[in-house]
């Protein structure tokens, strides 16, 4: 078996000093990469998560919220005591996924400094986020400016630099067009689930991407589900909001599911009695009947059912459509001008009402061959090919989460790319919902793809997933790692990315012969120095 090299071992943190032995061996190589004290390069002031602060305002620079299967509650406990605008970073989903235009800690900057003013940019958090963020957001008044740190220099502030237009395509606030080609069902027979892969011609907009990047998507409401609220309304369809038409708001600028606090608030105007004070519960973030989590916009005009609110005041009431970012699943190199994703048509039962998730059917059932939508590149923050195209990687996507490691090996064939590639995929059914199956071992055939391992869920008596195959060739997946390859993952993260990083901590622990907070640190060092990367939602 091939042992990694290990650097000279600098003691930074003493032995004495008060941590466990697992967090001092951490603290030493965080602290040796980010000085450069290995013969590597330092680290910038922001690198993967830790996010120094400038010095002065009290913040020690680490982000031990930075989780995104973390609750709330929980970030925002380990968020106490710091200033302000980090608290404030607790408060987001913690994806970076760029859908707000921001990652976490830029948005929550850009909050405290009051150069944003809207809270409800972060579609992951959703309500959880943007009712902390307006409880937060009330103490910037009131809170003193912080005070530089003993025999740290004073600055004054530089004047902020002028506003730029996002480039092109390349950001949600000026959206480029693409062409909708084609949709093709991946699953077959008597699956549970429906994932389509979706086709995109981008040559008239002229954008590229690489992979690892994202796509933004405008995707419109449901027609149907707009004409039921506007007869809940008692209102034209052609009603004038905002120079549009009633139904137009509701289709193309609003955001149906889940129902806004507003929402509940301009309701308690309009209602008396013990509704009014439902709806007031409901506005302040309480559940009085149980039911909080399941009231979309609709649910909640049925709820309060012959309150009818004016038009523009209801569409004022209601969350911008905030676009929806999937993980591409097709190279530039490969096909250029053409672009592709891997989406799963989100639809569930409440009551007796079928729910459909917005972008995901909208792509899935509702726009046409030939139909302009419009879209963005959303650039990737530390998940992409390696620089080395020698470099082995090791990729681990269930379910759609397989979509940009299709990207990566079609890339490294267009580009050539000698390095070997391994990719543990898996679902729930083989003979249903082997999505790319022909392709993928068609990739394997030919040598471009090393090794494939499958995990499927339901085919046997015992669910069985990725992170149970990787602990069974938990041997190779070490000499992969000790000869040097970088290792991705895709997919949920409030389950899934987690069992899969603690089976890689099990694997280092084992076959690396380390104890757990050994492996935990070299994981660790893994993810700070690029070759752990996740794509999680």
């Amino acid at each position: 078996m091939t042992q990694m090299p290990v650097p000279p071992k600098l003691e930074i943190i003493p032995p004495n000093a008060p941590f466990s032995e697992g967090q001092r061996l951490w603290l030493n190589g965080f602290l040796v990469g980010m000085l450069g004290l290995d013969g590597s390069t330092a680290l910038s002031p922001i690198e993967n998560g830790a996010m120094l602060a400038p010095q002065g305002d009290g913040d020690d620079g680490e982000a031990p919220w930075h989780d995104p299967a973390m609750a709330i509650a929980d970030r925002m406990k380990l968020a106490e005591g710091r200033p302000l605008r980090r608290r404030m970073m607790a408060a987001m989903a913690q994806q970076d996924c760029g859908q707000c235009g921001y990652n976490c800690a830029d948005y929550s900057d850009s909050i405290a400094n009051k150069s944003e003013a809207r809270l409800n940019l972060c579609a992951p958090g959703g309500k959880e986020t943007a009712r902390m963020l307006k409880q937060l957001f009330e103490e910037i008044d009131k809170a003193p400016a912080a005070k530089p740190a003993a025999g740290a220099a004073v600055t004054t502030s530089a004047p902020a630099a002028p506003e730029v237009k996002a480039e092109f395509g390349r950001a949600r606030e000026n959206p480029a067009e693409a062409t909708f080609l084609s949709r093709r069902l991946l699953n077959k027979g008597a699956s549970e689930k429906e994932t389509y892969h979706v086709e995109f011609d981008l040559s008239d907009s002229k954008l590229d991407y690489v992979v690892g990047d994202s796509f933004g998507v405008f995707a419109r409401n449901d027609l149907g589900l707009v004409d039921q609220i506007i007869a809940l309304l008692g209102a034209s369809h052609t009603t004038k909001v905002n120079n549009k038409t009633l139904r137009e708001a509701l289709v193309e600028d609003v955001s149906l599911s889940p129902a806004p606090d507003n929402l509940f608030e301009l309701l308690s105007f309009i209602t008396g009695g013990a509704q009014r004070e439902k709806a007031r519960a409901l506005a302040q973030g309480e559940d009085p009947d149980g039911d909080a989590a399941t009231l979309d916009v609709m649910a909640a005009l049925q709820k309060f059912s012959g309150t009818r609110p004016h038009p523009e005041a209801f569409v004022e009431a209601l969350e911008p459509l905030q676009p929806r970012l999937y993980s591409i699943s097709s190279s530039h190199n490969a096909t250029p001008g053409k672009l592709s994703l891997t989406v799963d048509s989100v639809r569930y039962v409440v009551g007796k009402r079928k729910r459909l998730g917005v972008a995901s059917t909208f792509l899935g059932e509702r726009i046409n061959e030939g139909d302009k939508l419009k879209v963005y590149v959303q650039k990737a923050h530390g998940f992409g090919l390696p620089e080395d195209p020698k470099t082995p990687v090791i990729m681990i996507g269930p379910g759609t989460g397989v979509a940009p490691f299709r990207a990566f090996l079609l890339d490294r064939k267009a580009t050539g790319a000698q390095g070997k590639n391994w990719l543990f995929f898996g679902h729930q059914r083989s003979d249903c919902d082997f999505f790319y199956r022909d392709e993928l071992n068609a990739m394997k055939t030919s040598g471009l793809l090393t090794r494939l391992s499958l995990a499927w869920s339901r085919d046997g008596e015992k669910k069985f997933y990725v992170q149970d195959r990787m602990r069974e060739l938990g041997r190779e997946v070490w000499t992969w790692l000790a000869e040097g390859a970088h290792l991705y993952i895709c997919g949920d993260a409030k389950r899934m990315a987690k069992d899969v990083e603690r089976a890689l901590v099990d694997i280092v622990a084992q076959f690396g012969a380390r104890s757990t907070d050994e492996a935990v640190s070299f994981v660790a060092d893994l993810k700070k120095k690029g070759r752990f990367q996740a794509d999680v939602y």
